[in-house]
């Protein structure tokens, strides 16, 4: 075994799912993050959990409202899942610049992401601090989705958004030059 550098061990876990966060900021706007730091915690009850860096705007929102939804855009989605993961909505609307539709989420008030493969409306029962970011996480009390649009995305090795078919091959290159 070859010891490995940071940067190395990193890309080597790669692809990642990649997820869009929405979230509500404290005049209601809604913003979406690129998140790829997602896993489901519980069966019963359902929880999934989110890790965030902290200087994110989205952090902020997600800890006034105490809501967010986990949406996994489908391939379709891809320019505009990953405008949202290299823009900042402090300043933008993420979501016009994008060209986002947005729907009315079943349980929680944060917006769902239209034609996502599956969103996990999320409300937030517990937070904690791990290094820079901050765990959130969120009791799911509504799941849509469309199945018809099941290819959904992940980071690839080399910091490239891509979707994959069902033999795993790529269909989709984006990259941050791209944008």
């Amino acid at each position: 075994m070859k010891i490995l550098t940071e940067k190395e061990a990193i890309t080597l876990t790669r692809p990642l799912i990649y997820t869009l966060v929405t979230s509500l900021n404290k005049k209601g706007r809604p913003n979406a993050l690129g998140v790829s730091w997602v896993m489901r915690t519980s069966i019963k009850p359902l929880l999934m959990a989110i890790s965030i860096d902290r200087r994110r705007y989205s952090h902020r929102n997600i800890q006034l409202h105490k809501e967010f939804v986990i949406n996994y855009p489908n391939k379709d989605q891809a320019r505009s899942a990953w405008i949202c993961g290299v823009k900042s909505g402090r300043s933008i609307d993420k979501i016009k610049l994008a060209k986002i539709t947005l729907v009315k989420s079943k349980k929680v008030k944060v917006p769902t992401i239209h034609d996502a493969t599956v969103a996990f409306e999320c409300k937030l029962i517990d937070k904690f601090k791990t290094g820079d970011h901050t765990i959130f996480v969120g009791k799911v009390l509504a799941m849509t989705g469309n199945p018809k649009k099941s290819k959904h995305l992940f980071v690839a090795c080399d910091w490239r958004l891509i979707g994959l078919d069902k033999k795993g091959k790529s269909k989709l290159n984006l990259t941050k030059g791209t944008i």
